[in-house]
């Protein structure tokens, strides 16, 4: 929402003007910054005075006919704008509290929904692991959608152990119900992932995705401008919202309560005997909900992966909780 204009005022007809003393403030050739406070909220105005310009005490610009260009001697306003702030550079900040095992990486990305605000820190592609499982239902439910049906009784049965225990066999299963990497891909297409392409025949643990594909594919799950439809992503959010207690762990570090809703992958790599580990989800903190996407590999176990992508994710969330709201978002409230 636009900052509200200070309108010059105008003299009555007839009336004689009266003399500007104590009320002006007379400067020469400056440029003067003033402030005003209307019912709004506060205005920010410059008033650009010309030789013999004058500003009010009160922050008002001198008078003037609305329908006309500044008299020499009268001040113009005009808006300013709070600079936005870096939400990028704040998170590349407190990115750098977090101690990154040597020879591992890590990307996080993190959204908050009602100012739209988001921050990625890294753009390499990783491993999904069994993050990729959340795309595999959504991809499930969208061409559901297509087709005009429910999910089957057995569908259901392999997304619920898919989502809530990280069934492999059942992942299985619905990767090929789907038509394995095509079917992935086709739906991530219209679901807005770019950075994101499912892996080689059966190995769907090997798609190859990116922290901020991840945040725009929980978008697609919790956000209410999505490809998929107000019943599917509920159900999505749902089994989410039920991870067993042992898998809960990840960006559920950052919930400051048990509103938490989560997807976790870990898995070895056999060539390298090195770590995957990622966690993305939805977590409140003071009542605000942030979308949070954590990718890391090259850990020597999971136990260190884990801890690095917590400690990232809080990295994350605190780089917003720290710095406030935008400036546009606070002018929009």
């Amino acid at each position: 929402m636009e900052s509200p204009r200070a309108t010059p005022g105008s003299r009555r007809g007839g009336r004689r003007a009266r003399p500007r003393r104590r009320a002006l403030l007379c400067v020469g050739l400056a440029t003067v910054a003033v402030v005003g406070a209307t019912a709004a909220g506060t205005v920010y105005v410059k008033a650009h005075a010309g030789e013999g310009g004058a500003v009010s005490s009160a922050g008002s610009p001198a008078p003037s006919s609305p329908s006309s260009a500044p008299a020499s001697g009268e001040a113009s306003v005009e808006p300013v704008t709070e600079p936005a702030v870096d939400r990028d550079a704040l998170l590349n900040t407190a990115m750098r509290t977090v101690t990154v095992p040597s020879g591992a990486k890590v990307s996080v990305a993190v959204l908050d929904p009602d100012s739209g605000d988001s921050a990625v820190y890294g753009d390499a592609a990783f491993d999904t692991a069994s993050i990729v499982k959340v795309d595999i239902l959504a991809a499930l439910l969208l061409q559901a959608q297509d087709a005009g049906r429910h999910l089957t009784a057995t569908e259901k049965v392999y997304a619920t152990k898919m989502i809530e225990n990280s069934d492999n066999t059942s992942a299985s299963e619905l990767w090929d119900a789907i038509g394995r990497a095509a079917g992935l891909d086709a739906a991530n297409r219209r679901f807005g992932l770019t950075g994101t392409a499912g892996g080689e025949g059966a190995l769907w643990g090997l798609t190859q995705t990116t922290a901020g594909d991840q945040l725009v594919l929980l978008q697609q799950v919790f956000g209410d401008d999505s490809k998929l439809s107000e019943a599917s992503r509920s159900y999505l959010q749902t089994l989410m919202k039920t991870v067993e207690r042992d898998q809960r762990w990840g960006v559920s570090a950052v919930d400051d309560g048990s509103e938490f809703a989560l997807k976790n992958g870990w898995l070895a790599r056999s060539s390298t005997g090195l770590w995957d580990v990622n966690s993305i989800g939805r977590v409140t903190v003071g009542k605000t909900g942030y979308l949070v996407a954590v990718l890391s590999n090259g850990t020597v176990s999971q136990a260190e992966g884990i801890a690095l992508v917590e400690a990232a994710a809080k990295a994350a969330v605190r780089s917003f909780t720290a710095a406030g709201p935008t400036a546009s978002a606070s002018a929009s409230r």
